[in-house]
């Protein structure tokens, strides 16, 4: 086998492993935030995207507070946040290509639309009361020392835990088709049709990638912000990394993996970020109120019930699963309700709490321990938990042997 084959099938056609993938992703968006000046986040943008959708209507969403706050100007193709999350969409759609992973696939059944944009109108709305998503509010939050990001974890772990227990309800189980078959179907993979979408998903890739970089020369950020965003894409699809399949396969099947990959990330990504502060850079700090609580909640619930957080329906919409779309949708409308609700929740929720940033709560040197000791607390959690699942699951067994 030629170094090139090699190089294809291990890294371009199989799944990576977690943990260095979702270091990866820590490492990425540390250098986002100390090039770009922001952090890693989507929904914002999805929100813009639902502004766009009401000026279709007749709105004018340039006068809603809540779109002031998060700045609603031009299109996506002039905002760092815009081009970030086209370069995501492509990098995922080349790295599914490479791996011959696109194929259209319809939900089984109407109940999964409607769980899907169900769950994704709840998830949507509640991201965006955060102030942000598994993202912004969660995984490049917490390197940000902002104090909602914790909250908000909590938060989404609980909803995802609900989430979980509710979808296992009859009213969501998906009913089986049983067919009698006289032997095993091979699967069958068409190479010429494999070699296709490879030349089909290099060219997507090289040509993101050329126009990030002759982007560059006259909006250096925006070009800068296309590459990163084609980097997170691959990285999310190869690895398949999803919030949602990291909180829900720990509550109903033990296994923490994803979560403890997800978590020892983050503590790659706070050292950096704490770096780049102490050269002067202002981390991204959000309210630490009852909208983190209430916004994690809901954001936990949805993703659940929907199949997937952003991240996750980003990359499977990619891969043609036509399930995700419609989550993507109900994030967008979700979004589009609280911003349209913000003035009425906001003095209750929001305005009253305070930006509470951990490395001046506790000190510069303390903010980073205290941070770290949660982020350490956590991950010791994920694993009494699987430990715990386990023993649980052994001992059933054999009570039923």
């Amino acid at each position: 086998m030629s170094w090139w084959s090699e190089f294809k099938q291990h890294y371009l056609v199989k799944f990576w492993s977690p943990i260095p993938a979702v270091i990866a992703l820590g490492i990425l968006s540390t250098y986002y935030f100390g090039l770009l000046g922001t952090f890693w986040a989507v929904t914002g943008e999805f929100t813009r995207w639902g502004g766009h959708l009401a000026q279709l209507f007749g709105a004018n969403p340039a006068e809603w507070t809540y779109l002031k706050i998060l700045g609603f100007k031009g299109t996506p193709w002039d905002r760092i946040d815009g081009v970030m999350i086209i370069g995501m969409f492509a990098g995922a759609l080349a790295a599914a290509l490479w791996a011959d992973n696109v194929k259209l696939r319809l939900p089984s059944t109407r109940i999964r639309i409607f769980q899907a944009l169900l769950g994704g109108i709840i998830a949507g709305f509640g991201a965006r009361l955060a102030m942000g998503c598994n993202l912004a509010a969660f995984f490049t939050g917490i390197p940000q020392f902002s104090l909602h990001a914790w909250f908000f974890a909590v938060a989404t772990a609980i909803g995802c835990f609900a989430g979980a227990k509710v979808s296992m309800l009859p009213l969501f189980r998906i009913p089986l088709k049983m067919k009698k078959v006289t032997e095993a179907t091979p699967l069958e993979k068409n190479k010429q049709s494999a070699k296709i979408k490879f030349i089909i998903g290099s060219v997507l890739f090289f040509a993101i990638a050329i126009t990030a970089i002759t982007r560059s020369f006259d909006a250096p950020k925006l070009g800068m912000a296309m590459l990163f965003g084609l980097g997170f894409g691959i990285c999310i699809e190869r690895a398949q990394v999803c919030f949602t399949s990291a909180f829900r396969d720990m509550w109903i099947t033990g296994r923490g993996l994803l979560a403890k990959a997800i978590i020892i990330g983050m503590a790659v990504s706070a050292i950096g970020v704490f770096a780049f502060v102490q050269t002067g850079m202002e981390p991204k700090i959000m309210w630490a109120g009852p909208n983190a609580i209430i916004g994690g909640l809901m954001f936990g619930f949805g993703i659940v019930i929907a199949g997937g957080c952003e991240t996750g329906w980003m990359y499977r919409a990619m891969e043609g699963q036509i399930h995700f779309w419609w989550v993507g949708i109900g994030n967008v409308l979700g979004s589009l309700l609280l911003a349209l609700s913000w003035d009425n929740l906001a003095p209750s929720l929001v305005y009253g709490y305070d930006k509470i940033n951990m490395l001046k709560l506790f000190g510069t040197y303390g903010g980073l321990y205290v941070n770290y000791a949660l982020m350490a607390a956590s991950f010791a959690f994920v694993v009494w938990w699987e430990r715990r699942f386990l023993a649980k699951k052994s001992q059933y067994q054999n009570n039923h042997i």
